[in-house]
């Protein structure tokens, strides 16, 4: 119900960026750059400073800013209230997950959210876990749910499941025939890396620093951006990798991959996060239940 054009304004004085405003939008970047062309046009004044390679907010924009967090936020509020006065379950749900969890968990979660409440439009970002974060903190996403608790403020996090990491490497590869490894036994091996910013990838590097490997001291051949292509690199015998026991489940079943346990174990909390300060509907608070309760079946 809010002016598309507050909608455009607001995502790009968060991100400082047309461009990347208009990937969170799915908009091209001459339509956002339009939109605010006729909002300062309404207003008759500048809302953004260009520079080179850059924008910032005017004094105005700062102004138009603080009102349109509010507008934005009383419109989604008027939404579900009306919907929820029918006794319906419907509406938006802009749910954002890290890649591990979106690609090997949450499709069944959304599947089955979807077959009960048939009315809700879940729309599933994917990106990696402070991509998600940032994105919850910008509004621009109800929920997230990511591979490590919020640092940012002005979030909620809560633990919605355990998972167990493993490494994993070829049929063939050296490690194959190991009961378990030990992290200064695999600084010896070819390490395939998640890139930095994900939540695998933290994990990791805390793993190895609590056991006097230094991150920078494995043998890193490469940095990869999703558990997809950490697979295919890692069955082509070039090294081992670590990952989530979910994401290797059926490659291991079929003798494609084999899964190392650690030693000591590795595991981790997965979390549930959503603004602090914006108005929780029924609909997002049915769903983050919802979604913690399957996870947890999914729990090694």
């Amino acid at each position: 119900m809010a002016d598309r054009r507050l909608q455009v304004f607001h995502a790009v004085a968060k991100h400082l960026s047309f461009t990347r405003a208009a990937d969170a939008l799915f908009m091209t970047q001459p339509a956002v750059t339009f939109q605010i062309k006729q909002l300062e046009e309404q207003y008759s004044t500048r809302l953004f400073e260009r520079r080179h390679g850059s924008i910032a907010l005017t004094p105005a924009g700062e102004l138009v800013l603080s009102y349109a967090e509010r507008i934005l936020a009383l419109s989604d509020e008027l939404e579900t209230r009306l919907s929820e006065m029918t006794g319906e379950m419907r509406g938006p749900l802009l749910v954002g997950a890290s890649t591990t969890i979106a690609e090997f968990m949450l499709p069944r979660v959304l599947g089955e959210f979807n077959a009960l409440y048939p009315q809700v439009r879940a729309r599933l970002i994917v990106a990696n876990s402070e991509s998600i974060e940032s994105r919850c903190a910008e509004h621009t996403l109800d929920v997230g749910l990511i591979e490590a608790p919020a640092k940012l403020s002005g979030l909620t996090s809560q633990i919605c499941c355990e998972d167990e990491l493993l490494a994993v490497c070829a049929p063939d590869y050296p490690l194959a025939g190991m009961a378990s490894a030990t992290p200064k036994v695999l600084a010896d091996y070819e390490f395939i890396s998640r890139e930095p910013g994900s939540g695998t990838r933290e994990i990791t590097d805390t793993y190895f620093r609590a056991h006097q490997v230094p991150p920078d001291q494995l043998k890193t051949q490469m940095e990869l951006g999703s558990p997809e292509a950490l697979k295919g690199v890692v069955s082509t015998g070039l090294g081992f990798a670590i990952v989530s026991r979910a994401v290797i489940e059926k490659e291991t079943q079929l003798g494609e991959l084999v899964a190392i346990p650690l030693n000591p174990p590795l595991k981790r909390s997965l979390y549930l996060v959503h603004p602090r300060d914006r108005f929780q509907s029924r609909l997002i608070g049915t769903f983050i239940d919802f979604a913690r309760s399957k996870l947890k079946e999914l729990s090694p």
